[in-house]
């Protein structure tokens, strides 16, 4: 081997990313945004995306949270690597590292009471001092313990700063006499969260902790863990929360916040992968991106500090945009899905074939699927039609009149757009009208409805024997 092979640098470790939620409730759309941002960094990056399902609160932790979890990340797209990981599970795994910190001397047993803990607190708070507890058994002589319940707590170091050099934030510095010894392992032998995480990431080889900037305070305490153990420290980046439009702390006052209730409401996967992208991440003025574009560009460096505003106008207008450039073999199961979400009924094979049919005169300005469904209601609709009163003002006797004059005339129509628009004209101008002034009609002996796709692709989409027989049940 060479000299110049042999000092070569080693490659960079692939990137590892993990997504940890709580299965105690929904998937918050902020919660959405951080596992998506694990992804396509991970992606990016070539590298792994893992779950962990954070069930240690046995207590609130339920089976329908979990699959509501699971559920929400394969609707938005997220596919991660290997089975999804139980932190209940490892309990035992946890409670060896703590014995393990224990031996290193980066831990101690604490034999006080919950109340001796309190006294110390109302003293502390008496003489105006910090409340973080200093345990007198730090130091103590292992030959003067009791036979007594213990937990073990964390030898934190009470001098000097803990630096996370956060990939968001910057460089944070954390006062060591302002982070107590915190408790790892509870006196029933149970893992404290803090020591959790900090096992789970580093056993399963994240590289990258990519999370809310609620946890920035638990990253100096866990820093400390991993130093007292001697494993690499991952590569931090807290990310700001979401905020409601009104830049309050976003909630249930500000609209839906589960992703579920997106899914219900009709928005498309793809949008909202390109909305929670680019809400808190920028790439130069780009709004609308593909996927493969958002791994190409996503950036650690270009999420902002400043929590960003939840904007549902935004949303739709890439939504729109999404649905407009999806191919119709794409739109349709997920429009199907959308209707199992909002538990509206199911589409019949008829109804399917036509909406196949139709969906290239739709999607193009639509921003949900609700939004296309209302205007596809022409070819999901069967006579007789429902006319509303809009369109009820629109088939007046001359109206009515003159499409009884059209009805034969389009039987003997090629069914072409060409074709059909000569023949429409044809009539309108025998009639003294203009060709729109004759579309509003035809609109709605067609479907029933004001607003409609353009009356010629309801035609081509309806077929020749249902429009005459429409228009038939209209010139009457």
């Amino acid at each position: 081997m060479s000299q110049s092979e042999n000092t070569r640098p080693a490659s960079p470790a692939p990137v590892v990313t993990r997504f940890a939620p709580s299965p105690t409730g929904y998937l918050h759309i902020g919660g959405a945004r951080t596992a998506l941002f694990n992804w396509i960094y991970a992606r990016g990056q070539g590298g792994k995306f893992l779950l962990r399902i954070e069930d240690t609160d046995r207590d609130r932790s339920t089976p329908e949270a979990t699959a509501a979890i699971l559920k929400g990340l394969a609707w938005l797209g997220l596919d991660w690597d290997g089975e999804a990981v139980s932190q209940f599970a490892g309990r035992d795994r946890h409670a060896q590292v703590a014995q393990e910190m224990l031996a290193r001397g980066g831990a101690y047993k604490c034999f006080a009471t919950q109340s001796e803990i309190e006294t110390f607190r109302e003293a502390a708070r008496a003489e105006g001092k910090s409340t973080l507890y200093q345990s007198p058994w730090r130091d103590a002589d292992p030959a003067s313990h009791p036979d007594a319940p213990y937990v073990i707590r964390l030898r934190a170091p009470r001098d000097g700063t803990t630096v996370i050099d956060d990939q968001v934030q910057g460089a944070v510095t954390f006062r060591n006499d302002q982070l107590d010894d915190m408790v790892c392992l509870r006196s029933d032998g149970t893992p404290t969260y803090m020591l959790a995480v900090v096992v789970d990431d580093h056993d399963m080889g994240v590289t990258h902790v990519i999370r809310g900037d609620d946890h920035l305070t638990n990253a100096a305490r866990q820093v400390q863990i991993y130093n007292a153990m001697g494993w690499d420290v991952p590569v931090f980046a807290h990310i700001p929360l979401i905020h409601g439009p009104d830049g309050k702390k976003l909630s249930k006052r500000h609209g839906a916040v589960g992703l579920e209730e997106y899914q219900a409401m009709g928005y498309p996967a793809a949008g909202m992968r390109n909305y929670l992208t680019r809400l808190g991440w920028s790439h130069g003025d780009d709004e609308f991106f593909t996927d493969e574009q958002a791994r190409e560009w996503f950036d650690l460096g270009g999420i902002g500090r400043a929590p960003a505003r939840l904007d549902f106008k935004k949303l739709e207008n890439l939504c729109g945009q999404h649905i407009a450039a999806s191919e119709d073999a794409q739109l349709l199961p997920e429009i199907e899905a959308y209707l199992t979400a909002a538990n509206l009924p199911a589409l019949s094979k008829m109804q399917r074939d036509g909406l196949a049919r139709a969906l290239y005169c739709l999607k193009e300005r639509a921003k949900t699927f609700p939004e296309l469904l209302e205007k596809a209601r022409f070819i999901l609709t069967s006579r007789p039609l429902d006319v509303d009163e809009k369109a009820q003002k629109a088939l007046d006797p001359v109206s009515r009149g003159i499409l009884k004059e059209l009805t034969p005339q389009l039987q003997n129509a090629n069914w072409s757009r060409n074709d059909l628009e000569a023949t429409v004209a044809t009539v309108a101008e025998a009639h003294g009208v203009g060709l729109g002034k004759l579309a509003g009609p035809l609109r709605a002996a067609l479907s029933g409805r004001t607003v409609t796709p353009s009356v010629f692709d309801m035609m081509l989409t309806l077929g020749r024997d249902e429009t005459l027989a429409r228009l038939t049940d209209q010139a009457a």
